[in-house]
């Protein structure tokens, strides 16, 4: 068994997040779950009434010989509107708001050095506010939010079309 890792993202909706990281290799699992809040086991309602202080999020476990945690950040990076603090897309509130969080120093400095590149590129006419916590307990979502873009891909294709397919391809088409 490689030695694995595991980084945590928030970009807004769970569903839109997975398979951009899910596509990838060495990446063991995506799962969508919460994270940043004070309720324990928070449940899907709980976390969409914007009362328990959780993010929609992903936790990845990755094999970091295969792909690194740079690779992620970047990868992240180029699913989110990386400006915009209160939601992501047609998602709005704390509760999509797009946070890294960090698994000790070493993922702190890489994103906040990717943080920082991206802010100095001048991609972006707006300041880049992403914040960058510390990863707190993560809790996965109910069975229903899992794999959301193969079990459900029609409402999966909706939801893409809620802006976030066309800010990827106006700002982030390499």
């Amino acid at each position: 068994m490689p030695k694995t890792e595991t980084a945590i993202f928030a970009g807004g909706c769970f569903w839109c997040m997975v398979q951009p990281f899910d596509t990838q290799p060495g990446i063991v699992s995506v799962v969508s779950g919460y994270t940043g809040g004070h309720t324990v086991n928070p449940t899907y309602a709980e976390v969409a009434s914007h009362t328990t202080g959780h993010t929609e999020a992903v936790q990845i476990t990755f094999d970091p010989a295969v792909i690194s945690y740079a690779q992620l950040v970047e990868i992240y990076w180029h699913q989110t509107d990386p400006t915009d603090a209160g939601g992501q897309f047609q998602d709005r509130g704390d509760s999509y708001r797009p946070v890294i969080y960090v698994n000790g120093p070493e993922q702190r400095r890489i994103a906040t050095a990717s943080k920082d590149r991206l802010a100095a590129s001048g991609q972006f006419d707006a300041p880049i506010v992403t914040q960058i916590e510390d990863a707190q307990p993560f809790y996965p979502a109910e069975e229903a939010h899992q794999d959301f873009y193969r079990r459900n891909p029609f409402r999966y294709q909706i939801e893409e079309m809620g802006g976030r397919s066309a800010f990827i391809a106006q700002h982030w088409s390499d």
